[in-house]
């Protein structure tokens, strides 16, 4: 009981050091994005810009976003109740949305002032001091886009390595907006309308990306290849434990996973050994992993029978004869009542139903004496 309060107290600890962070990043990047805007925005109007001008409103939009993130990591970090026991972590991907939105909004808008100067164009007026403050605020976006999207991959906050990414793309913008100045001032050829559609363009395909990335963690993505290999690992170190299968993991916002998973043990473990291992993994892969394992399943496998593993083998090499079987695992054989029971991995490539159809008839024609149960797994996690 101590060590399991101890484990939800650092659980806390990291919950609150990961708001934190969040907002502080957050706060500054609201207040270098406003201060930007309001240069640009007289930049913009003194010199008759309109890409200098679409450029500060492209900076209040981030500074939008950035109060957007701040509401979404502290809802986000609400501790769970009775109405939602798994947490409100999956606000943050909400939230994420409406930066999204936001940024999409302000790309189509800028889009549509563009096209607007280009049919009815206006000549730009530059001066030093124009210039200067474009220059400054091209290396203040590079070093606020890097920092933040640092801090957001710190944390594992999907919105702030978004923000980090915009503001990147901000400088690169920026230089093209000083670019267009500079070939004004030189050869009096006036880009400005053309040079904002490419801004209004490159913010309205970020904005896409974002909501893209955003929408895939709503409906729920495949499980992260580099942590299922992990929790396999960790789980197949006991010797005890002969595979693991079946890895499920439920996100419920960032850096909060549940799991279920099935491992295999030998048919000679009794019910309190396996309670005591089970007890034993969970506190394992926590520590390890942060993923709370709330569901594990056994399969037991033969161990004191020659003929059991020798049906094993070739059971296996028929089934996995088929390209859409990934995986055979949870195999287990009664000799004495003629039964055998099995799961496999099935791709996407055929229905599960024909799969089990087509793998049933195959096993009864090699053993027609045996009863043959057979489950189609899904194919969720990297095997």
């Amino acid at each position: 009981m101590g060590k399991e309060s101890k484990d939800n107290k650092d659980m806390a600890v990291l919950s609150a050091n990961r708001e934190k962070t969040i907002v502080r990043t957050s706060i500054i990047g609201i207040v270098t994005n406003v201060l930007l805007a309001a240069f640009k925005a007289a930049v913009g109007l003194i010199s008759n810009s309109i890409a200098v001008t679409l450029d500060a409103v492209n900076n209040l939009s981030d500074a939008l976003s950035s109060v957007i993130t701040i509401i979404g990591a502290k809802l986000g970090a609400k501790k769970p109740d009775k109405k939602h026991p798994l947490g409100y972590g999956r606000i943050e991907y909400l939230s994420s949305m409406i930066v999204a939105a936001i940024v999409l909004y302000a790309g189509i808008t800028s889009l549509v002032e563009s096209v607007k100067k280009i049919i009815h164009p206006e000549a730009a007026d530059y001066g030093t001091v124009s210039l200067i403050i474009i220059a400054v605020a091209i290396i203040v976006k590079l070093v606020l886009g890097r920092y933040v999207k640092k801090q957001g991959e710190k944390v594992n906050s999907g919105a702030l390595v978004a923000s980090g990414k915009d503001a990147s793309f901000d400088a690169i913008l920026s230089a093209s907006v000083l670019a267009s100045a500079i070939v004004f001032l030189i050869w009096g050829i006036s880009l400005e309308a053309y040079v904002g559609v490419i801004i209004s363009i490159v913010i309205i395909k970020a904005g896409i990306e974002m909501m893209i990335e955003t929408l895939n963690d709503i409906i729920g993505q495949r499980g992260d290849a580099e942590m299922t290999r992990t929790i396999k690992k960790l789980l197949t170190e006991e010797p005890e434990i002969r595979g693991a299968y079946d890895l499920n993991l439920f996100n419920y916002g960032p850096d909060k996973y549940y799991g279920s998973v099935h491992m295999e043990l030998p048919d000679t473990m009794t019910v309190d050994e396996v309670d005591v291992l089970t007890r034993k993994i969970q506190i394992k892969v926590y520590q390890e992993t942060g993923v709370i394992l709330t569901g594990i399943g056994v399969y037991s496998y033969n161990t004191s029978n020659d003929e059991a593993a020798e049906i094993r083998n070739t059971v296996q090499k028929t089934i996995l004869s088929n390209e859409w079987a990934l995986q055979m695992h949870g195999f287990y054989v009664d000799i004495i009542n003629k039964a055998m029971r099995f799961d496999v991995v099935v791709s996407f490539d055929i229905d599960h139903k024909e799969a089990v159809a087509i793998m049933t008839k195959q096993v009864q024609e090699l053993y027609p004496d045996y009863t043959v149960s057979i489950i189609s797994d899904i194919d969720v996690t990297d095997i």
